[in-house]
């Protein structure tokens, strides 16, 4: 398995760093946060560039990147807060596609979103917040060729500005893995409601669905027999939201090291104390640990390694570690200046925080991994 970074994939690193930093300031972040308004340019901006179709195979109009590239690309909007629908359109709906569709299927939706740039999401979670399998109560009832799905879903990323959904129900009659089915539900099927929550960078949605009939070509898969698949595709997006909190983390580290470096007490640069640069140590190794089981996983999601499944866990429990301590000392180090609304600081501890909540949290994570390694 090669964790170092291609020519390629590092290429692409810079450019889009270089595209966020530009196109996704942080007073875009603050407009969506403070006006709550929608980044749309920003995500026509990524449509122009191929962003979303990165992933997407070149026979269904995609540029037929792997998980790596997808990583890194996460990385990235995750040191600027990007607010688009990325994570929800490229690492939770073409996933679940890619995993679940037929050819007609995968050239129908994924060719909108590589051509049109269609924003789609996964709706997995209900009241519990939990994103397994077993813990899924919609249920999706035979109805001739159709189906009929009750329930509701919650934090949906980007339920409001969805065209299509993703939504993961179960056969009447079955409990935990067996019974699950996956259906693309479209936006004028269900209603949406919104979430109010810590991250207001980012739009969370709850789904409602009233006996929504799916046509059968809506249906992925096997109906009753997807669980497996739908495993698959919760890793992938748990994967894609950490390398995301890595980025948010990383810039967390980055304004503090500004910050300690111009800021003075007793007329000594602040960065010069003993107790400053052990923190910026602890956070500087807590961030690149995090980084390396993140690409870690991506790379075994990557290549179909055996140790997947022990990866994934690996890199959501790493990054929550992390968040915790980095967020933590991010407003420590700044001082009174630290807890105000005009400074950036609590837009990237709240992405951080969020993230951290979801797809499972870093305890649940370590929980699976010691299962996973018999302990």
């Amino acid at each position: 398995m090669e964790l170092e970074l291609s020519d390629d994939q590092q290429a692409l690193q810079e450019s889009v760093r270089a595209v966020l930093e530009r196109e996704c300031p942080i007073s875009l972040v603050r407009s969506v946060v403070e006006e709550h308004k929608h980044a749309e340019e920003l995500w026509s901006r990524m449509v122009e560039l191929d962003w979303p179709a990165l992933a997407v195979p070149e026979e269904d109009g995609g540029l037929g990147l792997g998980f790596v590239e997808l990583a890194v690309v996460c990385e990235q909007l995750g040191r600027v807060l990007c607010p688009a629908p990325f994570l929800a359109t490229a690492t939770q709906f073409v996933p679940a596609l890619l995993h679940a569709g037929s050819a007609d299927q995968r050239s129908r939706f994924l060719g909108a979103v590589a051509r049109d740039g269609i924003v789609g999401t996964l709706a997995v979670a209900e009241a519990s917040g939990n994103f397994d399998a077993p813990s899924i109560t919609t249920t999706a009832a035979p109805d001739g060729a159709t189906y009929l799905l009750d329930g509701e879903k919650h934090f949906v990323f980007d339920a409001d500005v969805a065209a299509e959904v993703v939504v993961a129900a179960r056969l009447p009659g079955t409990v935990g893995d067996d019974g699950v089915a996956l259906f693309v539900v479209p936006r004028d099927s269900f209603d949406s409601e919104p979430m109010v929550g810590l991250d207001a960078s980012r739009s969370y949605g709850s789904v409602v669905l009233d006996s929504v009939r799916i046509e059968p070509d809506r249906v992925l898969a096997e109906p009753g027999a997807a669980g497996p698949i739908l495993d698959a595709i919760v890793q992938e997006a748990t994967v894609a939201l950490a390398a995301e909190m890595v980025g948010t983390c990383q810039a967390i580290f980055d304004i503090v090291h500004a910050y300690v470096q111009e800021r003075e007490q007793f007329g000594v640069k602040v960065g010069s104390f003993q107790a400053i640069k052990h923190k910026l140590a602890n956070m500087y190794v807590s961030v690149e640990s995090a980084r390396a089981t993140a690409y870690f996983a991506a790379a075994a999601i990557a290549e179909a390694d055996d140790r997947r499944d022990v990866a994934v866990a690996m890199a959501k429990a790493s990054v929550g570690d992390c968040q915790k301590l980095v967020t933590t000392e991010g407003i420590q180090c700044l001082g009174g200046i630290g807890y105000t609304w005009e400074h950036d600081m609590h837009l990237y501890v709240k992405r951080a925080k969020s993230g951290a909540a979801l797809f499972g949290t870093g305890a649940e994570h370590l929980e699976r991994l010691s299962h996973l390694l018999g302990l």
